[in-house]
Parts: structure tokens; C-alpha cells; sequence
């Protein structure tokens, strides 16, 4: 893959993690007006309606089988698996924190790079992904009780968005992006609709918290098309640490609309974890750059 096409594939990443961390301030800002699967089902029925406009627009629906492919199968599970726990998450976690823990994403992704998509990584990444998830437990401090429940959700968070970016690399290059997003944000609507009433019922929705949702249902649509043409145009070992930047975005509202600050420990936590991406980025562009310069098949690092 070429040096512009891990271009677009970075400034990609950086916009939807701008459009998702405002999406998250968002959603928070309505968790104590409903629950979980409301808010998945309105703000997701809003964002079908303008994903599938857009497509019908542009030409990009096609036909709705393509759910049949294993790999949008499976991005479609991961996607519901991610978004149920992140939001659960929210509703009880600064949002400092969770975006905090979310940046073990990039590490989680090249762990399953190297046991799903048989990338090969070397003892030096395999301790930077050590040191990085590290990293999460010191953020999450688990107590003499273990993890809390609010550290499960943003955990299957990870474990779900992984998965998905790497089932996304396996989608047909035939298959719409646009079209991705239709079906994921549809297929999260659903899941929605049906968790309202075991998550507590129906709850009345105030204008002010219907228009949050409004622009997080806006937020996502871009969220969602710019990280699938993150994964389709650039090397993950290249874009995954432009994620690094939701942090910038996730500090900067918590303080300014939640009155949250990350503490000592918690700054601790994402120094290692952010390290630990950026060293595993440098061995992989270490490792390309000299199977470039040998003219052959990259070595383990």
C-alpha cells in the first residue's frame, strides 16, 4: 500500500475520532434520561434514515445479502458487541476514562493481526502490547473486588471494536462503504429497539435530549464512514496510532462540560498505553522500511 493511501487512511482515522468523541459527549449527556437500548435504538433510527438517503443518493445501496458474508457478519456483531458495552460504559465512567481504555485498541488490533490474519509480531511488540494493557489496568485500578462493572462494559468495548476493524479488512473491496454503515447502523437499531424494554421501558424525551441525539446520530454517520475508509485505504500498523488523538478530544470536553480531570494514575496509565502503541507503529515502519530496502518479504521484528 502506498504512501497516499496511508495518508487518506490517517486523516480518516483522525476525523472519526473526532466525530465519535463528540458523539460519546453526547450520548453521556442523555444517560441519566434513558437507557442503553433507547438511546442505541432513536439515535441509530436517525442515523439509518440519513445513511440510507445518502446511499440511495449516491448510488451505493446494493443488495442487502451482502449480510451473508462471513466477514460483514462478523463486523456487524462486533459492531453491536462494541457499541451496547461503550455505551453502557459511558453512563458510568468519566469520559476520560473510557476513551482512555479505548486506546488499547491499536495493541488489541495488531494482537489479533498476528493470531487471526497470521501478521507476524516479534518479542519486542509482543511487550509493548503487554506493557500496554498494563497500561489499561493501572487506569482502571480494579478494586479488592475486582473490575467493576462499568470496566467490564468498556473492556467488550475493545475486544468489539477490534474485531471489527479487522473483519472490515476482509470485506469485498466491491462492497460499498457507504453501504457498510447502512446495514451497521440499521442492524444496531434493531438490537436497540429490542433491549428497550428489558433495560427498564420506554422514557420520555425531553426537545433538549432528542436534539443530542440528533447530532450524535450525525456524528456517528461521519464516524462510521470515515473508519471504514481508515481500514480500507491504510496500513493498520500505520493508522492505528492516529487514535491517540480522540484522547486530545476526550480530555478537553470532560473537562469543559463534565468537570472531569484525569488524576496522577490515571495520566500514568495513558502514558504506557499511548507509548506502547507508538513503539509498536515505530517497529512496524522499522520493519517495512527494511524489507524495502532488501527487496524482501518482512522479517519478524
Amino acid at each position: 500500500m502506498n504512501s497516499f493511501g496511508n495518508a487518506r487512511g490517517a486523516l480518516f482515522m483522525v476525523i472519526a475520532m473526532a466525530a465519535f468523541t463528540c458523539n460519546d459527549a453526547l450520548v453521556k449527556s442523555v444517560t441519566h434520561a434513558m437507557n442503553t437500548g433507547q438511546i442505541l435504538f432513536v439515535r441509530g433510527l436517525m442515523t439509518s434514515i440519513l445513511v440510507l438517503v445518502i446511499a440511495k443518493w449516491m448510488g451505493a445501496l446494493g443488495s442487502w445479502r451482502v449480510i451473508l458474508q462471513p466477514a460483514v457478519a462478523l463486523r456487524l456483531s462486533a459492531e453491536i458487541l462494541a457499541s451496547l458495552a461503550y455505551v453502557s460504559a459511558l453512563g458510568a465512567m468519566p469520559l476520560a476514562n473510557t476513551s482512555a481504555i479505548l486506546q488499547s485498541l491499536p495493541l488489541a488490533v495488531t494482537l489479533g493481526a498476528a493470531l487471526f490474519l497470521g501478521e507476524k509480531v516479534g518479542w519486542r511488540r509482543w511487550l509493548a502490547i503487554t506493557a500496554g494493557f498494563v497500561g489499561v489496568l493501572i487506569v482502571i485500578r480494579p478494586g479488592p473486588d475486582g473490575f467493576s462493572l462499568a470496566a467490564i462494559y468498556v473492556i467488550a468495548s475493545v475486544v468489539g471494536a477490534a474485531a471489527r476493524d479487522l473483519a472490515t479488512r476482509k470485506i469485498r473491496s466491491d462492497v460499498p462503504s457507504l453501504f457498510i454503515s447502512a446495514v451497521t447502523a440499521i442492524a444496531i437499531t434493531v438490537v436497540g429497539g429490542a433491549l428497550v424494554v428489558p433495560m427498564g421501558g420506554w422514557q420520555p424525551m425531553p426537545l433538549d435530549v432528542l436534539g443530542r441525539l440528533a447530532g450524535a446520530s450525525v456524528l456517528l454517520l461521519v464516524g462510521y464512514q470515515t473508519i471504514v475508509n481508515a481500514m480500507r485505504f491504510g496500513e493498520i500498523s500505520f493508522i492505528a496510532p492516529f487514535r491517540y488523538t480522540s484522547l486530545i478530544w476526550a480530555i478537553a470536553i470532560g473537562f469543559l462540560f463534565f468537570g472531569e480531570l484525569p488524576d496522577f494514575w490515571m495520566t500514568v496509565g495513558i502514558a504506557i498505553i499511548v507509548a506502547s502503541g507508538l513503539y509498536t507503529f515505530y517497529r512496524e515502519n522499522r520493519r517495512s522500511a527494511k524489507a524495502v530496502a532488501q527487496g524482501s518479504k518482512p522479517e519478524s521484528p
